[in-house]
């Protein structure tokens, strides 16, 4: 059986797809070699499920909003708000970034302020920067029930301190929350440590609120009259199998990601709904209610989840909308988005996007700068106006195209090598099929 299974599956892949251990470093196949047979061995590797254009837009992550909010926060450490431009050069490479610092900075007239070999902030920068401020400030006991909730969902309610800085920007705390929350808080919270290293400093709970300890379903449940809780499904009507298969993990009965796990049977039906509402619950705590799969794993220990999470996460796609966008593996609450909007925005989030529209703003001046410029160069070598605009618009256009191109190809590898037509649509159709009996969706 095996032997035909392996036949049917070379079968159906190109000749640079055979030896898909070497091409695909996340497969879902391991080969053992027997004499005259294949045997495949079926795993699940941590495939992007059918890509939603919405929610891979909601997805988008601007590598230009991440860099000069990283710039915006080094500006805010140093005295008056201010920082030579010869040491935000050095901080370049910390960024990532190559080429001049002042080059960079100019592109954003209406965020940095280039002074007296100095870059500030501007004033709408600076009046941004307070509105965030004060906003944190008047959400200190949102972050405080967020953080009490976060180490609820673990077996033993005490999480390692830089295991949470890890999702403390999906979480909305402050970067002085150990200092400035955690302590005004002994009743809830204790800072222990053991060994006295720093990095086995941990956060623990020393009280359990009882109101804190209702998931996100269990308090729509309440909300709807007091119906039994669910989790909802955003799937269209065409994916069958889906919804079949959600039906049936609905008849099990709900398990509070609150409860201790260790009384549930690994493997069993109610301790998958178990895990499922509390990947479900840690989302709903997000801001954008998404974190990656990564920084996720790491607390599987402390969540009682499973090894291979991926495969639960692939396995409830009406829930759950895996990407791999920017070849960051990331998991995302479809319930929290309508098309590529979320359904309701954390104050922070709403502070957060005004930044990145000031950011466009400026681009969009420096741009329209640079145009002007470039117009007049070609004028004086008695070009047509038509043909500069002409050549400007094919040239952006050009170039965005091939961004998008970049982004839309799944890669993996150090060198970036493309995995080739098993990532087509159709060509995976047919993998999954003759793999998993599923067509993937």
């Amino acid at each position: 059986m095996f032997c035909c299974l392996s036949h049917r599956f070379t079968q159906t892949m190109l000749p640079n797809q055979i030896n898909i251990i070497t091409i695909l470093r996340t497969t879902s196949i391991s080969i053992q070699s027997k004499p005259k047979c294949f045997i495949l061995k079926k795993h699940y590797c941590l495939w992007s499920m059918k890509k939603d254009p919405e929610l891979e837009s909601a997805l988008s992550r601007n590598r230009r909003w991440i860099i000069n909010n990283q710039i915006k926060n080094i500006i805010l450490r140093y005295p008056n708000n201010e920082i030579p431009i010869e040491t935000l050069q050095k901080k370049f490479k910390t960024l990532d970034l190559q080429g001049k610092a002042l080059n960079w900075i100019s592109k954003y007239p209406s965020c940095f302020d280039f002074h007296q070999r100095h870059v500030r902030l501007t004033k709408r920068m600076i009046e941004l920067v307070n509105e965030e401020q004060s906003i944190k400030d008047s959400l200190e006991p949102v972050f405080v029930k967020r953080l009490a909730k976060i180490l609820m969902l673990s077996v033993n309610n005490t999480l390692n301190v830089l295991k949470i800085n890890e999702i403390k920007n999906s979480l909305g705390f402050p970067d002085d929350y150990l200092i400035r929350i955690v302590p005004k808080y002994p009743d809830l919270f204790r800072i222990v440590n053991e060994s006295g290293r720093r990095s086995s400093m941990a956060i623990e709970l020393i009280h359990w609120n009882p109101d804190f300890a209702v998931s996100e379903v269990e308090a729509l449940a309440l909300k709807n009259g007091g119906k039994k809780p669910n989790f909802s499904c955003c799937l269209p009507s065409s994916w069958v199998k889906s919804l079949e298969k959600f039906r049936d993990f609905e008849s099990v009965p709900y398990v509070s990601p609150y409860s201790d796990p260790r009384g549930l049977v690994e493997g069993s039906k109610e301790m998958e709904k178990r895990n499922v509402g509390l990947v479900h619950e840690l989302l709903s705590l997000t801001l954008w209610k998404k974190v990656s799969i990564m920084k996720l794993g790491h607390f599987k220990r402390e969540f009682f989840l499973p090894d291979k999470l991926n495969v639960l996460l692939l396995k409830h796609p009406g829930i759950f909308y895996v990407s791999n966008k920017y070849r960051i593996y990331t998991v995302l609450l479809r319930e929290g988005y309508v098309g590529s909007q979320l359904v309701d925005k954390d104050p922070l989030v709403v502070v957060k996007e005004k930044f990145g529209e000031i950011m466009q703003e400026g681009l969009h001046e420096y741009n329209q700068r640079r145009r002007l410029i470039n117009i007049e160069k070609k004028r004086s070598k008695g070009l047509p106006l038509t043909r500069v605009d002409e050549d400007h618009m094919n040239g952006r256009r050009r170039r965005r195209n091939r961004v998008v191109s970049d982004e839309d190809d799944e890669v993996d590898g150090e060198n970036g090598n493309k995995l080739g037509g098993l990532l087509d649509p159709e060509e995976r159709k047919r993998f999954y099929k003759v793999l998993f009996d599923d067509d993937g969706s």
